[in-house]
């Protein structure tokens, strides 16, 4: 019988981490699933999913741990997948200029319909035309096949003129 593991990582960007933490998975006969990981101001954080025997997941989640003494901190979840609902799923696409505030108005709008953020990317650039900061953000979303995206799209619509950023919802 196999266990997931849903491990955090973070510690100071350094060649040689996700080597350190594939072996450590090896080590316990573990398989790298799922990742993503990003050097984000001088650290190294992620997040991944590994399965391992059973029996083996509580001396993997001690060697994690034990990986603290070379920077790294690692919280280890149990995981147990659910199993997907029916429904519909979508991407949002956001570019405009950078101002405090543009995540917390999207996520209270997709919140209040009960839309669920599978993955979201954020980044800041510099303009093309100018040497304003642009904030770019991209989500994969999921919601119940009833929701209705047209009152979303109205919602988005009234966020964007406000914040001033373009947003894109695609099914």
């Amino acid at each position: 019988m196999m266990t997931s593991l849903v491990l955090t990582v973070i510690g100071p960007d350094k060649p040689g981490l996700v080597e350190l933490l594939a072996q450590t998975i090896a080590d316990h006969q573990g398989n790298w699933l799922e990742s993503g990981m990003s050097r984000l101001a001088g650290k190294f954080a992620g997040i991944l999913i590994t399965e391992v025997p059973a029996d083996k997941a509580e001396a993997l989640t001690a060697a994690l741990t034990a990986l603290e003494a070379q920077g790294l901190k690692i919280v280890t979840e149990r995981s147990a997948e659910a199993e997907a609902a029916a429904g519909q799923s979508f991407t949002l696409e956001l570019v405009g200029h950078d101002k405090p505030g543009i995540v917390r108005e999207i996520s209270q709008a997709l919140a209040k319909r009960h839309i669920n953020v599978e993955r979201l990317s954020t980044e800041l650039t510099s303009g093309s035309m100018s040497a304003e900061l642009l904030f770019k953000a991209s989500a994969d979303l999921s919601a119940a096949a009833d929701t209705d995206l047209d009152d979303l799209q109205d919602a988005l619509e009234d966020i964007a003129s406000d914040l001033m950023v373009d947003i894109t919802l695609n099914n």
